[in-house]
């Protein structure tokens, strides 16, 4: 029997085949790998901001607490903004005159909050308390990352509903004992923080079933 097609329509079989798989699944992959890029998380960015503020100076640096500044940490959903008077505590005596200061001394003058940028904004249909999750024994660096190594301030986690399920069904690898929660250092081996991370969720009293359910963070 005469060959019907030429050789090279196996060629030109393969090719169509694989061309349709690439443009089925293309844009999905492209979808997918976009959402989760820092373009969408916007992990890693540095947004701009009146004054450039370095955690890193003031946390590792000069050694103040996080309450310092994020007065409302510990008992509220919002961790707190700095009220001008707050930095201009230390910065009427150092640094009074610096140019790099200068909106912060316009905000005190005029009277007029300085307007940062949200680095962690979490959208309007997800409830967040920071105040719970320092009691239950969530450490800042958690979420925030070392913010004590950061010069200038970025998003350390994707905080997406993905990252936060996994640390509400896995809280043991991140609980902490109160007393390390501003910690940015601690760092305890995989083993110990599973055991202490057990240990505290009985003491504090951690519903494990209900940390999964919708109306947590959806209400």
């Amino acid at each position: 029997m005469p060959q019907v097609f030429h050789p090279s329509a196996n060629t030109l079989s393969r090719l169509t085949i694989y061309g349709s798989v690439v443009l089925l699944l293309g844009p999905v992959v492209l979808t997918y790998l976009l959402l989760r890029s820092p373009y969408q998380t916007k992990v890693g960015v540095i947004p701009p901001q009146p004054v450039p503020f370095s955690h890193e100076h003031h946390v590792a640096g000069l050694g103040i607490d996080c309450r310092y500044c994020h007065t409302t940490v510990e008992t509220s959903s919002f961790a707190g903004l700095p009220p001008t008077h707050t930095c201009m505590t230390c910065h009427s005596q150092i640094w009074s005159t610096s140019p790099i200061l200068q909106p912060v001394r316009t905000s005190l003058a005029e009277k007029t909050p300085l307007v940062w940028q949200r680095v962690h904004n979490l959208p309007d249909f997800v409830y967040f308390h920071h105040g719970i999750h320092i009691q239950k024994g969530i450490g800042c660096a958690s979420c925030h990352g070392r913010v004590d190594q950061m010069p200038l301030m970025w998003k350390a986690e994707p905080l997406t509903m993905e990252w936060c399920l996994d640390c509400h069904r896995h809280p043991e690898r991140h609980l902490r004992e109160r007393s390390e929660i501003f910690n940015m250092a601690w760092a305890p081996k995989e083993q110990e923080q599973l055991a202490i991370g057990r240990e505290l969720v009985q003491r504090n009293r951690i519903e494990l079933d209900r940390l999964t359910n919708c109306s947590v963070c959806h209400r």
